[in-house]
C-alpha cells in the first residue's frame, strides 16, 4: 500500500511552514514510521536543516530530496511507494511546483498564526487546495500563552469551510532553537509542552489520513 502524501503549504511568509514540516517529519520518525521528506521550497530551508542534521547525527532518520522542476511529483510517487509517510515543504508562492505538490497530497496542512490577517492571506493557498480537489486542515501556529484569538480565528475559518486542528502550537522558541542544530523540539526538549504539542498535532494528523 502506497503511504500518504502530507504537503505543508502557505503562500504568506513567516507563518512557520517549515519549521511545522520539520517537527511532523520527525514526530511520525520517533513513532516508528518510514519518514520521506521533500524540499521544493526554492529558499531551501528544510534541506540546509537536513544538512545540518546529517553532520549531527550521521544517521538523520529520513530520506530527504530536494527536487524542483518535472519531474517533481514522479519522484513523490516513487518514495510514497516505499515510505509510510511523505511529507513536502511547497514554495511558499503559487508556482508549478506548488500547484504539484498540493496535487500529490493526501492532505494539504496549512499553517496560520491566529490573528484575522493572517487567516484573510491564507485564502489563496486554499484557493489552490480547492482547486486540485485536496483536502485541507488548517493548523494554528505561534499561538500565544492567552491567545484570546484562537477561538475567534477557528470560528471565522470555519465560516471558510476549512476545518482547523484541535491540536496546536504555542508560540515557543524551543522550536527555532532546536531546529537551529539540526535536531526538532522532542530531541532537544523531550518533556517540554512544546513537544507534547506537536506529538499531538502529528497524532491528529496521521488518525485524519
Amino acid at each position: 500500500m502506497a503511504g500518504r502524501v502530507i504537503t505543508i503549504a502557505q503562500q504568506k511568509g513567516g507563518a512557520g511552514k517549515t519549521t511545522l514540516a520539520i517537527h511532523l517529519a520527525v514526530a511520525w520518525r520517533l513513532a516508528g514510521k518510514r519518514v520521506a521528506s521533500v524540499d521544493i521550497d526554492p529558499q531551501g530551508s528544510f534541506t540546509a536543516w537536513h544538512e545540518l542534521r546529517a553532520q549531527a547525527l550521521g544517521d538523520t532518520g529520513l530520506t530527504h530530496l530536494r527536487l524542483s522542476g518535472w519531474r517533481t511529483q514522479r519522484e513523490v510517487e516513487q518514495l510514497a511507494r516505499e515510505h509510510d509517510l511523505v511529507v513536502i515543504d511547497s514554495p511558499p508562492h503559487a508556482e508549478t511546483e506548488a500547484k504539484i505538490a498540493v496535487r500529490s497530497a493526501d492532505l494539504v496542512v496549512v499553517p496560520v498564526q491566529p490573528s484575522p490577517m493572517d487567516l484573510w492571506a491564507t485564502r489563496p493557498t486554499l484557493d489552490l487546495a480547492r482547486s486540485e480537489k485536496r483536502p485541507v486542515l488548517l493548523v494554528l501556529n505561534r499561538v500565544p500563552a492567552r491567545g484570546k484569538l484562537v477561538d475567534a480565528v477557528s470560528d471565522k475559518a470555519a465560516e471558510l469551510g476549512v476545518t482547523v486542528a484541535g491540536a496546536h502550537l504555542g508560540n515557543r522558541i524551543g522550536f527555532a532553537a532546536a531546529v537551529m542544530e539540526g535536531l526538532s523540539l522532542q530531541e532537544t526538549e523531550r518533556r517540554s509542552r512544546g513537544a507534547e504539542e506537536i506529538e499531538a498535532l502529528a497524532a491528529e494528523i496521521a488518525g485524519r489520513l
